[in-house]
């Protein structure tokens, strides 16, 4: 995995830890790291359905892969459109792992690409997934 595409990945996680330490310290309101952290994790959700997209286009298979290469960005949406309901950070977490199972059902790359990819989703959709939960933790 090339040097930049994990750091990306790793940088990706900043919003993820940083607006729930700011709401633990007291330096953001719960409702707005909360209000933050939906939008932030509903617009990357979204971004995965690329990875479907450009799978379909290189197949050349419009097959159910194009009409799934949607669904990460309409469940998004729908988190952003009830992002009163703190219920949607449950959601987008479960979204985020179904993101990931998909990913090692579906590709079709080298053994040695996704390997390597699997491996960087895996640690960071675990920090997700753990960052969501402690934002979770903070509302109750």
């Amino acid at each position: 995995m090339p040097y930049s595409v994990v750091l990306l990945g790793v940088f990706g996680l900043f919003p993820f830890f940083a607006l729930p330490l700011l709401a633990s310290l007291g330096l953001l309101s719960i409702g707005e790291s909360a209000r933050y952290f939906i939008q932030y994790s509903a617009v990357l959700l979204s971004f995965f359905g690329g990875i479907y997209w450009w799978d379909a286009l290189q197949k050349n298979a419009f097959d159910k892969q194009i009409y799934i290469a949607m669904l990460p960005t309409i469940v998004g949406w729908l988190c952003l459109v009830f992002s009163g309901d703190y219920r949607v950070l449950g959601v987008l977490s479960l979204s985020y792992l179904a993101v990931l199972v998909y990913d090692k059902k579906s590709l079709v790359l080298s053994k040695e690409a996704i390997v390597s990819y699997i491996t960087l989703r895996m640690g960071l959709t675990t920090i997700v997934v753990l960052c969501h939960a402690w934002l979770i933790f903070l509302l109750d």
